[in-house]
């Protein structure tokens, strides 16, 4: 991070009440972690549902922070030599100086929601930039309300293309943090049901999803999915300009069913040299479809697509002995769930072992898209099955009505992870381990 902010702009930009003997005292960073505060530093004190930062507001004044950004009840220190900045909400006064500071930059930004492939369309995308000039991203799960703003803090004057993906759990969620990027293109992967307990249905994903639209810079492009039912509604109901990407043949952007990845656009075919899993040529169109609203050239996005490397633990695949594992262990929802099951039912290294935990944030809907893996796991042909979690239950009840099915369960992991370890010493084959991030399921790998 580099600003190059004074005390007195700060106040002015937040519209905070400004407590200080040296008004033009410059920063050139923000933290909110106390710990990691140095001398010259600015410190913003968050407030949480689960943490209050003004707690460590007098260990930050000893380590020498030179500007705090404090909730206006907080009554500051007499002879304080720190310049402090009082506002309504910290978070928003964060916000309001990520956003000036966005607004305040010549790079092009591209912004990616949807419910799945946002983390990959994401890295695809930041490395077909990164290929046409510096490129910046946000790093992780720094896509919420309180990592989009840091991440827009990082700009630079050498950036040319930003590229941040944005996540929702609530209606209103991409509102707040679109109003932020202003993107120049904002990419749609798609909808599907995800965090359903704050959602309830998927027509309040979509009208969540597309308030990404509403905060577009002047000019921007709409990136979007034909072949979603929702998202295909864009094709008629956009009022600027769109790219569709698809299957689908009424798709700008339109995959050709090949082995190597091929899309056809404006009546012109292009080969990559590159073999993806049907649900990366749809994270890998959306790429290219951002890239040519970006004006990058389609040798480029040919050079930088195929210097992608996937991200761990989304469909990772490590060898380890005479077993091929798919580690797919940062997201789970229903949609997610379809497809991995559908990639490993196709895997011809057999058996076929499926190491499955709950699917998170389901609300009402949970019971039932969890009694739906059950179907998915005898439609693909899955041989033997591990189950664990509260929700993964629901499956095991259907499951467990088969004698011929060899299928283990329990509320934890460890009950059945001796089982599993001699299963895939023994057998091989394939093993796809999946679930939510709140399941670590990545330590099962480590300990078999």
């Amino acid at each position: 991070m580099k600003l190059n902010l004074t005390a007195e702009k700060i106040a002015k930009i937040t519209g905070g009440k400004l407590v200080s003997s040296a008004p033009q005292t410059k920063i050139t960073a923000f933290v909110t972690d106390s710990r990691v505060v140095s001398q010259g530093d600015g410190f913003i004190a968050l407030k949480g549902n689960r943490f209050d930062a003004h707690q460590f507001i007098a260990d930050v004044l000893k380590k020498g922070a030179a500007v705090v950004v404090a909730n206006k009840t907080y009554k500051v220190p007499s002879g304080s030599t720190a310049s402090f900045i009082l506002v309504d909400d910290t978070l928003k006064a964060l916000q309001t100086i990520a956003k000036y500071h966005r607004q305040n930059s010549k790079l092009k930004v591209a912004a990616i929601t949807g419910s799945n492939g946002k983390s990959t369309t994401k890295q695809m995308l930041r490395a077909i930039c990164s290929c046409a000039g510096e490129t910046i991203a946000n790093m992780g799960n720094f896509n919420n309300q309180f990592g989009v703003p840091f991440s827009l803090l990082e700009i630079q004057s050498k950036h040319m293309f930003g590229v941040f993906e944005l996540g929702a759990s609530h209606p209103g969620d991409i509102a707040e943090t679109a109003a932020l990027t202003l993107p120049d293109v904002a990419v749609l992967t798609n909808i599907s049901a995800a965090h359903m307990e704050f959602f309830h249905d998927l027509e309040t994903v979509y009208q969540t999803k597309t308030e990404i639209i509403r905060y577009l810079n002047p000019g921007a492009t709409v990136v979007y999915n034909q072949d979603d039912t929702y998202l295909a509604r864009l094709k008629t109901q956009l009022k600027g300009k769109g790219i569709s990407f698809g299957f689908s043949e009424e798709a700008d952007v339109h995959i050709l069913p090949t082995e190597k990845f091929t899309f056809t656009y404006k009546d012109e075919a292009y080969v990559f040299d590159l073999q993806l899993e049907q649900h990366n040529k749809l994270n890998a169109a959306a790429a290219c479809a951002a890239a040519l609203a970006l004006g990058i050239d389609i040798e480029t996005i040919k050079k930088g697509l195929s210097s992608f490397t996937p991200m761990p633990m989304r469909m990772e695949r490590i060898s380890k002995g005479n077993t091929t594992f798919i580690l797919d262990c940062y997201n789970a929802n229903p949609a997610s769930m379809k497809n991995a099951l559908s990639i490993l039912g196709k895997e011809t290294r057999t058996p076929r072992i499926a190491v499955l935990g709950d699917m998170k944030e389901l609300g009402e809907t949970s019971k039932e898209y969890h009694r739906l893996v059950a179907s998915q796991l005898l439609d693909n042909h899955i041989d033997t099955i591990f189950l664990a979690g509260e929700e993964m239950k629901y499956a095991y009840e259907k499951l467990r009505e088969i004698p011929s099915l060899s299928v283990y369960y329990a509320a934890t992991p460890d009950k059945w992870i001796k089982t599993l370890s001699e299963t895939v010493k023994k057998k091989g084959g394939t093993c796809l381990m999946k679930a939510s991030r709140s399941m670590n399921f990545e330590t099962i790998f480590k300990e078999i």
